[in-house]
């Protein structure tokens, strides 16, 4: 395949097409800009070939790497909308989604072909063919070969396309998030996380974004394709690892970079001899966002990387944002800011507005459109009569308008008529040296309605805490109602990639499996 040179009308008319566009680690594969122009519009062809049209789907189940960004971009300039599968579901769950975001057109990876071939065994849910990467394994075509036999210059029908993903299931079936697709020509994208990169962040062609997270989530493949529409390279980690990710910021001078809590956890308990032998002094920006982060973490992370960090509350809805920046927050630790997208308000449990400093549900006014796909009902019953709408979070604004989470209201624990948010506990506990990670929820209780309870994965499983010292350590720091009445242990905690816990499967276990969870206060 020639490469063509990037030229007008495509989506990196600014960069330069000898520029690494994408870089993989730790495999150190290179895309040129160039390499994806022609790459994306083979795939644009080959979809084309297949008979998909504007606002049809295909499914992506591939990893971290390259040719992720080579295909969405493909769907993006055919006017498609992408679903990107989590690769770490299991094969009922990875069938689930296919078949219910419609997909016309699977793409798989070789590296995952047992979880493919098991969750399409049926060739049903992809009646325009199976495609995988690689060396396909039986009933797959290769996708190389498809697509190399496409002409590599654009689509005479190029439109924009956008992705559909699944919200992380944290409650249940992950629901399929769908906005109206944009359809004017390439380069007229909506793109909100792209103003946010350039406007708030500076981010310039030439610069470098660093994407650890899983891509088949909103925040990093929407800010990685927004990092090349702006004329910047993209570092994508095949799999994060604390260490990769420091030497990864150091050796390609990396300017900004997006990250979810877990990941600050983790890189601040790396020794600190490995800490402090790389060179982070490019790092102009690190974002953070999916899931609230602790309070101590972020303040550790402040003072070891410096006021850089720059903290964002949304969703995959996208019904509303607010930001923050270290200067802020250290002015109101544990905020997640004032509005960016909408404008965010409290209500009761009976819809009345409330003020300044109390905890109910926010709502965001003049909330962008999206539906749930398939599913008209749950799309209604996030919408108020004023167009407002909400995922379900709690919290409250202060009186500078700043506003703080409390939890999910799915997740609320009501102990004794009073109202307890594990995240407070949860982040109490997280400050132990011993307590790796945790989740707290409430479990039927005869006399109290609901008794809190603490799941811990320790440091060490060999040898962790006892729950008495766990439970003396939380009335240091909360008030007694506060205190788990049970604590457990277990090796590992089930969280999506981008750190959510999913707690309705932690729930699940403590009803059903004790003897896996064993007492242990």
């Amino acid at each position: 395949m020639t490469a063509r040179a990037v030229t007008p009308g495509t989506p990196f008319a600014g960069a330069d097409p000898a520029q690494a566009a994408i870089i993989a680690e730790p495999s150190g594969t290179v895309v040129t800009y160039a390499e994806l122009e022609a790459r994306s519009n083979q795939a644009a062809h080959l979809f084309r070939e297949r008979g998909l049209t504007q606002g049809d789907r295909v499914a992506i189940l591939v990893e971290n790497r390259a040719e992720f960004l080579e295909l969405a971009w493909g769907a993006q300039r055919a006017g498609l909308y992408y679903v990107g599968v989590n690769t770490h579901l299991t094969p009922d769950e990875a069938t689930y989604i296919v078949r219910d975001s419609g997909a016309q057109l699977v793409i798989a990876s070789d590296t995952l072909a047992d979880l493919a071939t098991t969750a399409l065994a049926d060739p049903a849910p992809a009646p325009a063919g199976r495609l995988m990467l690689g060396n396909p394994s039986q009933g797959w075509e290769n996708y190389e070969s498809a697509a190399s036999s496409q002409p590599d210059g654009p689509i005479p029908d190029q439109s924009e396309g956008d992705f559909m993903l699944y919200s992380s299931g944290t409650t249940g079936r992950p629901k399929g998030i769908q906005r109206p697709l944009p359809g004017g020509p390439i380069g007229t994208y909506p793109e909100t996380a792209g103003r946010w990169l350039r406007e708030l962040l500076g981010f310039t062609a030439g610069d470098v974004y660093l994407s650890p997270a899983p891509l088949y989530h909103a925040a990093p493949l929407g800010w990685s394709l927004s990092a090349h529409r702006s004329g910047g390279t993209v570092v994508v980690l095949e799999r994060f690892d604390a260490e990769l990710a420091l030497a990864a910021i150091e050796r390609h001078r990396v300017t900004h970079s997006q990250w979810v809590p877990t990941m600050f956890a983790r890189l601040l308990k790396l020794p600190a001899e490995v800490r402090e032998k790389y060179d982070l002094s490019s790092l102009r920006h690190a974002v953070h966002a999916a899931a609230p982060c602790p309070v101590e973490v972020k303040r550790a992370m402040i003072e070891w990387w410096g006021p850089i960090l720059f903290e964002y509350y949304s969703s995959t809805e996208a019904i509303g944002a607010t930001s923050i920046t270290s200067e802020e927050w250290l002015r109101k630790p544990g905020s997640v800011g004032r509005p960016l997208l909408g404008r965010p308000f409290i209500t009761d449990d009976d819809g009345r507005e409330l003020p300044a400093g109390e905890v109910g549900t926010v709502w965001f006014a003049g909330a962008r459109e999206f539906s749930y796909h398939g599913d008209p009902g749950k799309t209604a019953a996030i919408r108020d009569a004023r167009g407002a709408a909400t995922v379900g979070d709690a919290g409250y604004l202060d009186e500078d308008g700043y506003l703080f989470l409390s939890d999910r209201r799915t997740h609320l624990i009501i102990s004794g008529g009073v109202n307890i948010y594990p995240r407070e506990i949860e982040d109490v506990l997280l400050t132990h040296p011993a307590v790796a990670d945790v989740a707290v929820l409430g479990l039927p209780d005869d006399e109290m309605g609901e008794r809190v309870v603490a799941v811990v994965q320790p440091e060490d499983p060999a040898g962790p805490p006892s729950g008495a010292e766990l439970m003396a350590f939380a009335r240091t720091k909360l008030a007694g109602y506060k205190v788990p009445r049970d604590i457990r242990f277990t090796d590992e905690l089930p969280r999506t990639p981008t750190g959510k816990m999913r707690k309705h499967e932690l729930r699940q276990r403590l009803a059903t499996a004790d003897r896996d969870l064993p007492f242990l206060g």
